[in-house]
């Protein structure tokens, strides 16, 4: 086995020449600022043959049947056969303040066994809220994101045609009742909590408007009292807050992908002392029986004989690499690349040094 030694040094750049400045707005949601998810259910029609199966989707051919009754279509104790017909749910979001009149995208998926929604329309759906309210009504031609092409014996599907998008397809019908003009105060929530950000938001809060207006609640909240302005309009302070400057201090994370082999890390990530060393066993067995026969004319039967091949293999890996205190984790990557480490073999190296206590960051494997 060959014995390396990879000595790296810590990073020569200081912590406070990357920091970068970030709006406010773009750390932390406002609280009131939001939008509202809406749902439905309707009927895609215009399909070439790719629809549900009545039979095998029978809450297609009710809902078919009520949508030509109230068309003013008998369709009483009739046998519905169409292939051209799809059940889908409809989805939505609605964003803040959007007004009645104003039109927001939407998304359709499938429900039963259609096979594509490429060239459907919606029909007419309404969309509601989780408060059973209806707030908006949907319908237009789909925008499907796959396609599909099948023969007598084989078939070709390309993304996904059985859900698509239909741009401004929905028009809002119901406004939700909320007067931002009226609250008292203005909460400020961070994605990402973190007690030392909240803090540098509300000094930066204090400091635009030269006066104690923000207080950090917690590492996720802070609290602006706007009527210490005077008679000022809420929304006027926001637009001015949500523009502030604030170098923000997560914690040092590491996100590994496993299924693809992506692994991204922050630049506060360190890793102390650490002696690695990692190798590659594989280990195949393969069977290949051969059958035994007598000859012609001969008494005997046929046999098969079982014949298995067992192989240990050993590939070339790294010794043991020492990694220098202190050293900064883009470091121990650039090292393990220069040795030749391959993606996979560097997310296993990275979780064994998280598991001895060494990779001082919050490792997040999905």
């Amino acid at each position: 086995m060959r014995w390396l030694c990879l000595c790296l040094m810590a990073l020569v750049l200081p912590l406070s020449a990357v920091a970068v400045p970030v709006r406010v707005k773009d750390l932390a949601d406002f609280d009131g600022v939001r939008g509202n998810d809406l749902v439905g259910y309707g009927l895609v029609v215009g399909l070439d043959g790719t629809g549900d199966g009545l039979r095998n989707a029978p809450f297609t051919e009710e809902m078919l049947a009520g949508l030509l009754e109230r068309l003013g279509v008998n369709v009483t104790d009739e046998a519905l056969r169409s292939k051209n017909v799809a059940a889908v749910v409809v989805t939505a979001a609605l964003p803040p303040f959007a007004r009645s009149g104003s039109r927001i995208d939407v998304s359709v998926s499938t429900i039963g066994d259609a096979k594509s929604l490429l060239g459907g329309t919606l029909v007419m759906t309404p969309l509601k809220a989780a408060d059973g309210n209806i707030y908006a009504v949907a319908q237009g031609s789909i925008l499907a994101g796959g396609v599909a092409v099948s023969g007598d014996a084989a078939r070709i599907v390309e993304g996904v045609p059985t859900s698509g998008k239909i741009p401004v397809g929905a028009r809002v019908e119901r406004e939700v009742d909320f007067d931002f003009t009226q609250i008292q105060t203005i909460r400020i929530a961070l994605r990402n909590a973190d007690f030392t950000t909240a803090a540098l938001i509300e000094d930066a809060i204090n400091q635009d408007f030269d006066r104690r207006i923000a207080t950090a609640q917690d590492s996720g909240t802070i609290i602006v009292d706007h009527q210490l302005l005077g008679e000022v309009n809420p929304a006027r302070v926001l637009g001015r807050i949500e523009n502030l400057l604030v170098e923000p201090q997560d914690r040092a994370k590491v996100v590994i992908d496993h299924r693809s082999g992506t692994i991204v890390m922050g630049e506060q990530v360190r890793i102390s002392r650490v002696a690695v060393s990692q190798g590659s066993l594989t280990l195949r067995v393969s069977e290949e029986p051969t059958v035994s026969q007598p000859n012609p004319f001969a008494a005997g039967e046929t046999v098969t004989i079982p014949r298995t091949t067992a192989e240990v293999t050993q590939e070339p890996g790294i010794g043991f690499a020492e990694v220098a205190g202190e050293t900064s984790l883009s470091d121990l990557v650039e090292g393990l690349n220069a040795l030749g480490v391959r993606p996979r073999e560097m997310i296993d190296i990275l979780k064994s040094v998280h598991a001895a206590g060494a990779l001082h960051a919050d490792l997040v494997i999905e």
